[in-house]
């Protein structure tokens, strides 16, 4: 008998596949009111309301899963769960309807000032040249973030006769091709839309990723949309040019701080909004809860889950025993996915030498998931990882070497992507650690941590002494430096490791020094 605590209000028609199997007992209480049952719970399913701390973890001895009834899982302690073997699950896919048509009826309200005019009429006025508003047909609509909900959006837009332009740098050739899209630059995509509606991830990359200086590129009049995560577009900028008139309109679903009452551009006529509502429909509450309580029940009864978040729990000794490698595998994954900047069509990881004890598929997936990680706008793990790569378009191939290149063990990736080729070998020493030892062939050695930058420039006197002065007049100190060439005069490569991360001021002046061809900023 399994006993599965449903802490937050869901319907009963979410918790159907729990009613329908046996051997479940379902307390259907807040964690409060469950105090003394908490010791004898084996999984937890909850929305947003109920925070899963690392204390409240560590009150149920017996948790094996927990379900988040939606997509993200801000309110879950992923890392105490990990620690403790305990899988997190969400439900990813449950919500994109919903999302894609909150975001087109935010859209249509925008251009014909559907919630201004409404208030008027309710407020006993008539004005109807006052709310003349502008057609959705023959217009640019620019998405900024083409995953699931963007196609679906896609598929929206088209039917409303509007073209479609995409900024998602990786979005491959093949998948522009099947959604009959442009991908452009984000300047290009800024100059060109009448519209732009944003759905990538929260991420260091994307906070305030629609700034001013963005919004400045845009024709005069754009309309701008966000019902995806709040500080994507950099809310101060947004009023600033809103004010000015270059900004339209703005739609907002989401904000930096929730709630939003007090929001300087809700005092804006030219903005409308709504409070967090993207995911909020019968429909997505009930695929979301339905979703979660299967995957629940699957890990029960000891099948796999589909959208896991973390790592599913394996026993401790093998855990030891392969953590080396499966650490290795995700820094090659998270090392390729920074250094390769485009869509990618194929990778290919190769094995050689001790590690071939172990099952590899874990590894691969490993890898797939630091690779993807930095791209997805939703969790990928070794559950998924695969199934994610296929719907990105990603071939994933495995292969066996007898190859070591003079070391115990290699586990190699080669990165195909629309323009460019990368690949990366790495290798697990005992009492040494991870390393890295080539780069597109070059031979190199450099532990995979910290905030790196990757240089690739030719092989000529006076190049590292240059990167050096530059840094070094900016007073920041480089904590270790590894260079590798294949030929006197040739190209080359430096790897270099920082206390902390490079700004985009430095990128530039080094960019521009003479002899480097490219850089790429790494953190891990």
């Amino acid at each position: 008998m399994y006993k599965i605590l449903v802490a937050d209000a869901i319907k009963p028609e979410g918790l159907t596949p729990f009613l329908h199997a046996s051997g479940i007992e379902l307390i259907q209480q807040t964690v409060e009111k469950a105090a003394e049952q908490l010791h004898e719970v084996d999984a937890i399913l909850v929305r947003s309301a109920t925070k899963v701390t690392a204390d409240l973890i560590e009150a149920m001895p017996n948790l094996k899963i927990i379900a988040r009834a939606g997509v993200g899982v801000d309110n879950v302690d992923i890392h105490a769960a990990t620690k403790r073997g305990i899988v997190v699950v969400n439900a990813p896919d449950g919500n994109t309807i919903s999302t894609a048509e909150h975001t087109f009826a935010m859209m249509a309200s925008l251009l014909r000032h559907i919630p201004q005019a409404y208030a008027s009429v309710k407020q006993g006025e008539w004005k109807r040249s006052a709310y003349v508003g502008t057609e959705l047909n023959g217009k640019t609509l620019g998405i900024i973030g083409m995953g699931r909900i963007g196609g679906e959006i896609t598929k929206r837009a088209k039917a409303f006769g509007m073209n479609v332009v995409a900024y998602d740098p990786f979005l491959t050739a093949e998948r522009a091709k099947q959604l009959n899209i442009l991908n452009l630059s984000l300047d290009e995509l800024m100059a060109k839309s009448h519209i732009i509606t944003v759905h990538t991830p929260l991420t260091k990359e994307t906070k305030g990723l629609i700034n001013k200086e963005m919004l400045m590129k845009a024709q005069k009049g754009l309309y701008v949309l966000n019902c995806a995560r709040g500080g994507i577009i950099d809310e101060d900028d947004l009023y600033e040019c809103l004010i000015q008139g270059q900004v339209a309109g703005a739609a907002l679903d989401v904000f930096v701080e929730e709630p939003a009452v007090t929001n300087k551009l809700l005092e804006l006529d030219s903005v409308i909004a709504t409070p967090h509502l993207g995911a909020s429909t019968k429909e997505a509450q009930l695929n979301v809860a339905t979703q979660v309580a299967h995957e629940v029940l699957a890990y029960l009864e000891g099948n796999p889950v589909s959208n896991s978040i973390n790592l599913p729990a394996i026993s401790k000794e093998i855990f030891e025993k392969i953590q080396p490698y499966y650490g290795l595998a995700k820094k090659i994954g998270q090392i390729a996915s920074q250094a390769i900047k485009e869509g990618v069509n194929e990778i290919s990881v190769t094995y050689a030498g001790s590690v071939l004890d172990f099952e590899t598929t874990l590894l691969t997936k490993s890898l797939l998931s630091g690779f993807l990680n930095q791209r997805i706008d939703h969790a990928v793990n070794e559950v998924n990882a695969l199934l994610v790569a296929q719907e990105r378009g990603i071939t994933v191939g495995e292969k066996i070497s007898q190859n070591t290149s003079g070391y115990t063990n290699i586990i190699s990736a080669t990165v195909k992507g629309d323009k460019t080729q990368l690949e990366i070998k790495g290798t697990y020493i005992d009492h040494y650690g991870l390393r890295i030892v080539s780069l597109n062939g070059f031979a190199i050695d450099f532990v995979p941590e910290g905030h790196l930058l990757y240089i690739q420039h030719t092989d000529r006197p006076g190049v590292i002494g240059r990167v050096g002065k530059i840094l070094g007049d900016h007073a920041i100190n480089i904590a270790t430096m590894q260079v590798g060439r294949k030929q006197i005069g040739g190209e080359a490569i430096m790897v270099l490791s920082f206390d902390k991360p490079l700004s985009d001021q430095m990128l530039s002046l080094l960019m521009a020094a003479e002899d480097i061809t490219s850089l790429h900023r790494i953190s891990l």
